[in-house]
């Protein structure tokens, strides 16, 4: 018997084989999948908006200062999951782990008001469940060519030199290395061909609390036929997404729902929209929710041997943001 997700998945090869527009969500561990055809997006309470689909009008931007305060762990508290994926790196059990935290924050926006008010290359908001704003791609299938675009390390843009610095520091270099190889790898499972055709680009974000750079890479492939037109099988193979999860990325699971000591439920996790021949989905990172009636922040970094825990709290702690101009 299929359990439930693996029919999502068989119903999305369905779909896609028929060259039917629909739009998923898969959750962090594949055990939440869900599939909407264009009619059941807008009755399922979904916002969307990618850059090649949009179910949203613009909204005028109230004339409001936002307020915005965020409850970050102490380091203490942050240090005890990060010692638990030290030891692991260590013993050679993974080479790169991405920890992620839960951070309580305080708005006087709504999740749907901070949907329309943030700009991003992917945002979905959900049934006043979760809102997130991601710049990461996770895979893009155009006329029968696969490409995925891992973002590892980010820098504070207000230093001097920081795009250089970015891109010369050891740590984030060794993290990126790492992630553009266990893609490389994850996308020929499904993919001939594949080659790294842009390595260590330098994006600027800019947000309301602070500007930042992010490094990434481009990695592409060519379908393999017995994958031509099966989004569900290619989506089923390829998660959890490696960036958000590390190398190797099966002992690398374990290590992190040991050390995380929370559900990081639909965060991390990866959705997209199938437009009846090609398919654009990202990483659902930047990411906002509400659990009884208070919203979380969910955010975190890859660590490798070379991490210090003062940096990875700080960047942890960075990446709470929206971005409102």
């Amino acid at each position: 018997m299929f359990s439930v997700n693996q029919q999502k998945f068989v119903e999305m090869d369905r779909l896609s084989l028929a060259e039917v527009p629909f739009f998923f969500i898969v959750d962090f561990l594949a055990e939440r999948v869900e599939v909407f055809t264009e009619s059941e997006i807008e009755e399922n309470g979904l916002l969307i908006d990618f850059q090649g689909f949009s179910n949203v009008q613009p909204k005028p931007v109230p004339d409001q200062p936002v307020e915005w305060k965020s409850y970050p762990e102490t380091l203490e508290h942050f240090n005890e999951g990060f010692r638990i994926v030290q030891e692991n790196i260590r013993l050679g059990n993974s080479y790169l782990v991405n920890y992620t935290r839960k951070t309580r924050i305080e708005t006087n926006l709504s999740l749907e008001e901070i949907f329309f008010q943030s700009s991003a290359k992917y945002k979905v908001y959900y049934k006043d469940f979760f809102v997130f704003f991601s710049p990461e791609t996770f895979i893009k299938i155009t006329d029968g060519k696969i490409f995925t675009y891992p973002m590892k390390g980010t820098i504070d843009a207000a230093l001097e030199n920081a795009a250089e610095l970015l891109k010369n520091d050891r740590k984030e270099k060794a993290e990126h290395y790492t992630v553009v190889d266990l893609l490389r790898n994850d996308l020929s499972m499904v993919a001939d061909e594949v080659k790294v055709d842009r390595f260590q680009h330098i994006d600027f974000i800019k947000t309301r609390q602070k500007d930042l750079y992010a490094m990434s890479s481009e990695i592409s492939g060519t379908v393999k036929p017995e994958y031509l037109g099966k989004i569900g099988s290619i989506l089923q193979k390829l998660v959890p997404a490696g960036s958000i999860l590390g190398a190797p990325k099966p002992r690398t699971l374990e290590i992190i729902l040991e050390a995380e000591g929370y559900e990081r439920g639909y965060y991390t996790g990866v959705c997209g929209w199938f437009d009846g021949r090609n398919l654009d989905s990202c990483v659902m990172i930047r990411f906002i929710e509400k659990e009884d009636d208070k919203l979380y922040f969910k955010s975190g970094g890859g660590i490798t041997h070379l991490s210090r825990s003062e940096d990875e709290y700080q960047e942890m702690k960075n990446k709470i943001y929206v971005p409102i101009h």
